[in-house]
């Protein structure tokens, strides 16, 4: 029942802002999914649209902070997962655990990890999806188009630079909100592969 209320809710918003979703759910209980591009606060309620759209329970990465204090059940009943940056296991290794003890996870990361233009991505979500042995979906919002929908499954091949240059690829004609926005796609550990070779 409010499965199908969700859905509801997911079609109503894309309609009636004249999007629509694309693509289709992937038969895995488990990947990480990469949320970009990542250009504006109104990210966030489309892709809540597409989950509920695509009937899934997706998560979400928070500092564990804004799980304390009253609010903090709303914060996990919207999917958050409370991480503690300070713990000495680091951020990637406490994520790999929960995959591990999870018997389906849906796991969305924006790897530019903030609205602003970056020069690199973070790695975290390539690291997360090695660790656990997990596929990388990704999906993408494109105001453009508008159009929000699911592209490729792919596991990581530990060849960053081939994988990075086939998630450049997908990416190249997605527009975000704000487009002097983006961020290129690109890990810092490209360049380090670039200075041993």
């Amino acid at each position: 029942m409010w499965r199908r209320i969700k859905y509801g809710m997911g079609r109503t918003w894309m309609k009636a802002f004249g999007w629509r979703f694309e693509g289709e759910m992937p038969k895995t209980k488990k990947f990480v999914l990469i949320a970009a591009p990542h250009t504006s606060n109104w990210d966030l309620p489309y892709m809540l649209a597409s989950a509920y759209i695509l009937g899934i329970d997706l998560s979400w990465m928070g500092k564990h902070t804004l799980f304390e204090g009253p609010f903090g059940w709303f914060m996990k009943a919207l999917g958050g997962i409370p991480v503690d940056r300070r713990s000495p296991q680091g951020l990637v290794h406490q994520v790999v655990e929960r995959f591990k003890q999870s018997d389906t996870l849906y796991l969305a990361v924006p790897p530019n990890g903030t609205r602003k233009k970056v020069e690199y991505w973070k790695s975290g979500f390539y690291h997360i999806a090695r660790g656990a042995q997990v596929p990388i979906l990704l999906s993408y919002l494109d105001f453009g188009r508008k159009t929000a929908g699911l592209g490729p499954l792919f596991s990581p091949t530990g060849n960053v630079r081939a994988d990075m240059d086939r998630i450049r690829e997908f990416y190249r004609d997605v527009r975000g909100k704000y487009p002097d926005l983006e961020s290129v796609p690109r890990l810092r550990e490209e360049e380090a592969v670039s200075e041993v070779a």
